[in-house]
């Protein structure tokens, strides 16, 4: 059995070479993971289409939409969809193992409430969300690229929030998180220059973590390292 193989997933739309905030390792799938690619990515999995989709059709209501960046294992997307029913949730992940773990949880748990996409994010935010159309926006402990030479991959950049703003529908909440002091900098110097986006702790400020997000994978890595946590916490004017 083989597994689903989500179609072109980091080709742009006009086909050119792009800097991208990641760098895809794959590692081998597990037989769970494997069977979950194969057997649950037409229930659960969105392949990129790279137009304007139908949300509503996708989960078969209308309800807020929330979008998690980079979902990791998955084990937050599914800890968050179960206790918010009431709400949609989109993950996205590069990343197969990860997106396999995440279809069987889905499966296990059975929630209705979340899909996952294999795709760069950046790309469905350009094309397939509309303006708007987004509650929420979470991007948990993206990878810093701590080298100089590699702040050029960074998610967080004055292109990238000018995107999710426009994305966000207005009130909507954007959720960044990171233990890398350097980056928390970084993202508040972008930040400066977003006027749609507002953080709800002021000018270069960081919230409480909230109740609603649990302790991840990195984080609990980066507290083990003495590192400091920030949770920003922005919305959209």
């Amino acid at each position: 059995m083989s597994a689903h193989v989500p179609n072109k997933p980091f080709t742009s739309a006009a086909g050119r070479r792009e800097i991208r905030s990641f760098v895809l390792r794959e590692g081998r799938l597990t037989p769970a993971q494997e069977r979950a690619m194969h057997e649950l990515w037409p229930r659960f999995g969105l392949d990129y289409a790279g137009s304007v989709r139908d949300w509503q059709g996708a989960f078969g209501r209308a309800a807020p939409l929330v979008l998690e960046v980079g979902f990791g294992n998955g084990d937050a997307l599914l800890h968050c969809a179960a206790a918010d029913p009431a709400r949609d949730y989109l993950g996205v992940e590069v990343h197969m193992p990860g997106v396999g773990r995440a279809l069987a949880g889905i499966e296990r748990a059975s929630l209705r409430n979340v899909r996952v996409m294999r795709h760069d994010a950046i790309e469905l935010l350009r094309h397939e969300i509309a303006p708007a159309a987004l509650d929420e926006v979470r991007i948990w402990f993206p990878d810093p690229w701590h080298k100089k030479r590699h702040h050029k991959r960074r998610l967080v950049n004055v292109e990238n929030l000018a995107l999710i703003a426009q994305c966000l529908r207005p009130g909507g909440l954007l959720h960044l998180a990171t233990d890398w002091e350097p980056y928390a900098q970084w993202i508040w110097d972008v930040l400066d220059g977003q006027p749609l986006l507002r953080n709800r702790a002021g000018p270069r400020g960081s919230s409480p973590k909230p109740d609603w997000r649990p302790p991840t994978r990195f984080e609990r890595r980066g507290l083990a390292l003495g590192h400091a946590v920030f949770d920003i916490l922005c919305e959209r004017t």
